[in-house]
């Protein structure tokens, strides 16, 4: 059982017994627990933090790069073991785990490092100044369940690599990543009080962070909701604060597009870690020819990803993360069939004894106004609404609150990327584009604020001083 934190170079206990389960989404079993931490555990994670950041943030860049290079190897040695417990505490099928949960992070890591390496901290003139970069200081890291290994190495390591010193909490939902990962960092020999974990509720441990005086910046990844919390208070004491919040990312089909191909990558993108994705494409555009077609296309397609053991190597669909995520999506299927959305396939539990377990879910029928189009699900839910012309298009993708994703599909690239760039989103697959590590990621609008991953995810953490010569 990991019932301890990780603060000043060690595994230490909490200031309180208390703890929470941590379960298993496909057996409903209890696997290890957690500290529920307190506001006192954050406090002394956060006076380490500060007694560390002046020899850390004087350490030069190649040392730093020496550090996170360590992490990169332990990384890369434990891919199995990391893989298994995000298939554990998160429900994730075994080979997404590997390939995604596990690869991507190692892929990000390996971005940073690339960056860092050739980063001028010190190099800019503009007139007769010299325009230098500093670390932004302790940093206060809080990240979500739905990629508990991605979404901590996106922040952490890039904070490192600036030169800031961390105090990270991750998810208590699913927080077995995160703790492997501290023993990555404690094996890289990072200096004591460079890196502290503490576990806890978002309540009590984030919002303790959030807070915080001595905690120079805040990066979360979460729900919109929250999200306005943490910014409101980092606001008492003026701290910077990057938010990667939620989605409800439109998927542009153009009536010259592949049609059965861009259906086909729709849905693996609306559906991919059971749709507990933020950039989830889950508002599909079809024009009002190809509607029909379409609808039935993606119907195929949904009934192809099994629900099942995340370490049978026939299930495409893990559970969901737990009974009150099942239950909220339940309870937007549910809404969607009262406000007049046609349920083409799933919207019902799996038939399983036990676990968290969603059947694809297609919805035919649906309109901009409707919940199921504006408010993100978290869940295997996709919605399929129709277009009759390009501008139409562009304001059914555009009329949400949110702007982190797109996509647009055209046999003509360049048109594809024309209307790409009318789409309110930080980023917008081209004809089913890779994602990219080294590429910014983060939102427009109530999608958050700044970026994350290479050079934009390190300047993230820096300061600008303007030094008049």
């Amino acid at each position: 059982m990991r019932d301890v934190i990780y603060v000043g170079g060690a595994w230490a206990d909490s200031s309180d017994t208390e703890t929470i389960d941590v379960v298993n989404p496909a057996t409903e079993e209890v696997i290890d627990r957690v500290p529920a931490g307190t506001p006192a555990d954050a406090d002394r994670a956060v006076a380490e933090a500060r007694r560390a950041l002046p020899a850390w943030e004087a350490t030069a860049p190649a040392e730093r790069a020496g550090f996170l290079r360590a992490v990169l190897s332990g990384l890369t040695a434990r891919r199995e073991h990391l893989a298994t417990a995000i298939a554990n505490d998160l429900g994730a099928p075994y080979q997404l785990a590997l390939k995604v949960h596990v690869g991507t992070p190692i892929a990000v890591l390996s971005g940073i490092l690339e960056v860092l390496e050739t980063y001028d901290f010190a190099g800019q003139r503009c007139g007769n100044s010299m325009i230098v970069r500093e670390p932004v200081g302790v940093v206060g890291a809080i990240t979500p369940w739905n990629y508990p290994l991605h979404q901590v190495v996106a922040k952490v390591a890039a904070a490192l690599a600036a030169g800031c010193t961390v105090v990270l909490k991750p998810s208590e939902v699913a927080p077995l990543a995160a703790y492997a990962l501290a023993d990555i960092l404690d094996e890289a020999g990072l200096p004591p009080g460079v890196f502290n974990l503490v576990s806890g509720l978002g309540p009590v441990v984030g919002e303790a962070i959030a807070a915080h005086d001595d905690v120079d910046m805040v990066s979360f990844t979460g729900s919109t909701r929250a999200g306005k919390r943490v910014a409101e208070l980092a606001a008492r004491s003026v701290k910077r604060v990057a938010l990667e919040l939620g989605g409800k990312s439109p998927n542009v089909i153009l009536p010259d597009a592949d049609l059965a191909l861009a259906v086909k990558v729709g849905v693996a993108k609306a559906y991919v870690n059971s749709g507990q994705t933020c950039n989830a494409l889950t508002r599909m555009l079809i024009s009002r020819e190809a509607y029909d077609e379409a609808v039935a296309l993606a119907a195929k397609a949904a009934e192809r990803y099994t629900p099942g053991d995340p370490f049978d190597e026939a299930t495409r669909l893990g559970p969901l993360v737990s009974r009150a995520q099942l239950d909220r999506v339940r309870g937007y299927v549910d809404g969607g069939v009262a406000e007049g959305a046609r349920l083409v396939t799933g919207g019902t539990e799996s038939t399983f004894d036990r676990g968290f377990y969603m059947q694809p879910t297609v919805f035919a029928d649906v309109t901009p106004s409707m919940t199921i189009a504006r408010e993100e699900i978290f869940g295997p839910v996709l919605s399929i609404l129709a277009y009759d012309s390009e501008d139409e298009a562009v304001r059914i993708a555009n009329d949400t609150p949110y702007g982190l994703a797109a996509a647009v599909w055209s046999a003509d690239r360049d048109h594809a990327v024309a209307v790409g760039r009318r789409l309110k989103a930080g980023q917008v697959e081209i004809n089913g584009g890779q994602f990219n590590p080294l590429a910014p990621f983060g939102g427009f609008k109530q999608s958050g604020i700044g970026r994350e991953l290479g050079l934009h995810g390190l300047e993230e953490f820096l300061e600008i001083k303007s030094m008049q010569l």
